[in-house]
């Protein structure tokens, strides 16, 4: 959302859905994205009654005529929802739920996504008995969603934590989604940026601008977005950026202290301060997660890169880690992960190559019939320094 002040200085005024874009001169260009409607830029001056005719004919995606009437589309008929809160249906096993204890722990932001997925649930199977539902209803639950795996896998975990509370209440006698397996995604994720990535989005936007200040904090610190929009000169600590992780921070907080390495520092000495926040939106504001995640968007494709994305920063920080003969333990120091299993994609991949390397070059050396020592990248002995590490991402 983005706010304004009204032309004749009476107050202000919030919007929805209109996000801003910064053109290669520097002009600010606002726009309406409320999907499904297309993304509709906004042409007259802000605050006037020309403007907010404007934007009401953008929200309710029909055609903007200066001076007409604003016409407002009929709106289609919401679907049907069946509630059923008497005792024992899923329904009433979902308010008990959205009541416990273990939902209210959660995060603001998985609260929010389970309560929607167990609604949509709720429009088919809120009548149903609670005590009904089987392992095998559950698994149809979850291969009805196969086409988007991801999600079929959080909605699963959003039942078995959701059966869980349930039993622990007494409500259930044991839980039905314990055992469900989850679907093969049979991808990667988000596309791990190269150096040439990189570069390219280094060429197109420059130092001094907030597009390279937000590649330099994402790639020099491997945190995720929602850390980095948050970052600002009150978490600098003797040449470290120290900042608690937002993801778990309710239930099992992660605070990381991260060297300052030098093209970081560039970075951040090329932008003007006066914020709280590195990061703002062109009114000096700071993002929100997902005002960023749209924007960083914009900016990738700016740059031709429209397969890469903020998070696959975080994850090129810690390949070129692993493959600088980082341990699990000290990119873990980096990234936050408690769970070192999470990681060892990163060093497997990584120690597959230098180590293929450094067999091959025996080979080349016994082929040769030279006593030349093999060169390789394994580190053998000595300390491994993660500044020294986090600098040579540069290289």
């Amino acid at each position: 959302m983005v706010e304004f002040r009204l032309r004749d200085g009476t107050g202000r005024i919030t919007l929805k859905w209109v996000i801003e874009d910064t053109d290669r001169h520097g002009n600010v260009r606002l726009y309406v994205r409320r999907r499904p409607n297309p993304k509709v830029r906004l042409m007259e001056t802000p605050g006037t009654p020309e403007f907010m005719a404007e934007y009401q004919a953008a929200i309710n995606g029909v055609p903007y005529i200066k001076g007409a009437p604003a016409v407002t589309p009929a709106k289609k008929p919401a679907p049907p929802v069946r509630r059923d809160t008497r005792p024992g249906s899923f329904q009433a096993l979902c308010e008990f739920y959205y009541a416990s204890g273990m939902f209210q722990g959660l995060a603001p932001s998985t609260r929010a996504v389970r309560r929607r997925e167990l609604d949509a649930l709720c429009i088919a199977h809120g009548h149903r008995s609670a005590r009904t539902i089987e392992t095998i209803h559950i698994v149809k639950i979850r291969d009805d969603k196969a086409e988007t795996p991801d999600a079929a896998n959080n909605l699963v975990k959003t039942l078995r934590h959701m059966f869980s509370a349930a039993v622990e209440g007494g409500l259930l006698p044991s839980n039905p989604a314990a055992g469900v397996k989850k679907l093969t995604t049979g991808g990667e994720g988000h596309h791990t940026w190269t150096m040439k990535e990189v570069e390219a989005f280094e060429l197109v936007h420059p130092l001094g601008t907030m597009p390279r200040l937000a590649l330099a904090l994402l790639l020099y610190t491997g945190q995720r977005r929602s850390d980095v929009i948050r970052m600002g000169p009150q978490h600098i600590r003797d040449g470290h950026i120290v900042i608690t992780q937002a993801k778990n921070a309710r239930r099992n907080p992660v605070t990381v202290q991260i060297p300052i390495i030098s093209a970081l520092q560039e970075a951040l000495d090329a932008m003007p301060g006066g914020h709280l926040a590195f990061l703002t939106t062109a009114y000096g504001r700071p993002f929100s997660p997902a005002g960023f995640g749209i924007r960083f968007r914009e900016w990738c494709n700016k740059a031709g890169l429209i397969h890469c994305s903020a998070h696959g920063l975080r994850k090129a920080a810690l390949t070129r880690l692993a493959e600088l003969g980082a341990s699990e333990l000290e990119m873990a120091a980096i990234s936050g992960h408690r769970d070192l299993n999470q990681l060892r994609p990163y060093t497997r991949a990584a120690r597959q190559r230098v180590l293929a390397g450094h067999a091959m070059a025996l080979f080349e050396e016994h082929l040769s019939n030279k006593n030349v020592p093999p060169k390789s990248e394994v580190r053998r002995s000595g300390t491994f320094s993660v500044r020294k590490a986090l600098k040579s991402l540069t290289r």
